[in-house]
């Protein structure tokens, strides 16, 4: 079985992305990791240069010019995922603020291993902790997606999908099996400078000019206490972001027990406590 793991990245010492350990993470999966480094205004590619011998880096030009839904995303990731030799079985990809917590290694690999000959499954799911503010708490709303594809066939039929959160095969869900791992997600855990630097950069590609006008405020930091719910997190952290970890230079605190919920939202996290359902949950794959 051959492994190759992939992701797409720019500007990230700039936009303070911890690239670094999301492909440490995966590493021990992958004989391979292939990562379009687009031209950035840092020393990002140096960066990634010195991650690993198994980092194999495509250099790219990202389209500024394509503002709608986030797709550029799609289009770097897809760059990646098609330079990925044929007779790699299995394609991991990271994008550069996630991170695999290493207790999840030889439970992937086994999912891997066990559904290599089920060509019915095309895909596997897993498990999402979103941290925000700090190292300390994770989003708890509806907001924050639960799963998400993360391992594929490498089938270059199949596509990244909108802003490079999942995939789709010809326009059609991935059908996929779960697999008992959690990624841990960290792109809402950086300076709040720098959260306001990638917020500001990141929403053009999504907005136009006249929408960036009216709706982004003039201000020098992002506002991390305008969130609805967080839990406080009760885990470890992969060892990779320990470092990290220990260098965060700012402050962050926040009441779980005081939550800012429409009444649909307290009714819909009722509804899902009594029955394990979250009502109208977005699933971009088919559950095997």
């Amino acid at each position: 079985m051959k492994v190759t793991g992939f992701s797409f990245i720019r500007n990230a010492i700039k936009f303070d992305y911890p690239i670094v350990e999301a492909v440490r993470s995966i590493l021990p999966l992958c004989d391979e990791v292939v990562i379009a480094v687009g031209q950035s205004e840092d020393e990002t590619l140096d960066l990634v240069q010195n991650i690993d011998p198994k980092v194999r880096i495509i250099e790219t030009v990202w389209e500024d010019g394509v503002r709608t839904s986030g797709n550029i995303l799609a289009i770097e990731t897809n760059k990646a995922f098609d330079t990925i030799s044929e007779d790699s079985d299995w394609c991991f990809y990271i994008q550069g603020d996630e991170v695999l917590h290493e207790k999840y290694i030889p439970v992937v690999r086994a999912a891997m291993e066990k559904c290599l000959a089920d060509e019915q499954t095309e895909g596997l799911l897993f498990n999402y902790l979103h941290f925000y503010g700090s190292y300390d708490y994770v989003g708890d709303s509806r907001g924050w997606y639960r799963k998400e594809i993360r391992v594929i066939r490498n089938d270059k039929r199949i596509r990244s999908f909108r802003d490079a959160q999942g995939f789709k095969k010809e326009g059609e869900k991935l059908k996929v099996r779960p697999v008992d791992a959690y990624i841990h997600h960290y792109g809402w855990v950086k300076h709040p400078e720098k959260q306001l630097q990638k917020q500001l950069t990141f929403n053009r590609f999504w907005h136009d000019d006249e929408w960036m006008e009216q709706n982004v405020p003039k201000i020098n930091q992002f506002d991390y206490s305008k969130i609805d719910s967080l839990r406080r997190f009760e885990g470890t952290h992969p060892k990779v972001i320990q470092e990290r970890i220990q260098q965060m230079n700012w402050k962050f605190s926040f009441d779980p027990t005081q939550k800012k919920l429409a009444p649909k939202e307290q009714l819909s996290r009722w509804f899902e406590k009594l029955t394990g359902i979250r009502l109208g949950e977005y699933k971009n794959y088919d559950l095997l």
